[in-house]
C-alpha cells in the first residue's frame, strides 16, 4: 500500500518567512563561530605569554611548561 501526501505550494508570505528564518539560522551560526574562533585565538596567545616565561617564573607559578596546555584548558577539559 503505498500513501501519498500532497503539500499545497506556500504563500509568499510563507516563502519570506522560511527565507528570513534561513537567514537568520545562518548568521547566527556565523556569530557563533567568530566567537569561537575568536576565544580560541585569546587562549593561544596565553599559551604564548606563558611559553615565553622562564622555567623559574613557571615554578613560581606552580606550573610545569609541559603542564601549559592543560592549564589554558583546564576549563574544558573534565577529568
Amino acid at each position: 500500500m503505498a500513501y501519498i501526501t500532497h503539500t499545497a505550494p506556500k504563500s509568499i508570505a510563507g516563502l519570506l518567512s522560511s527565507l528570513r528564518d534561513g537567514i537568520t539560522r545562518a548568521l547566527s551560526a556565523l556569530g557563533h563561530s567568530v566567537t569561537l574562533s575568536a576565544a580560541a585565538e585569546t587562549r593561544f596567545r596565553r599559551i604564548e605569554a606563558l611559553n615565553a616565561k622562564t622555567d623559574a617564573e613557571l615554578a613560581a607559578m606552580n606550573l610545569r611548561r609541559a603542564d601549559i596546555p592543560a592549564f589554558v584548558f583546564r576549563d574544558l577539559m573534565h577529568i
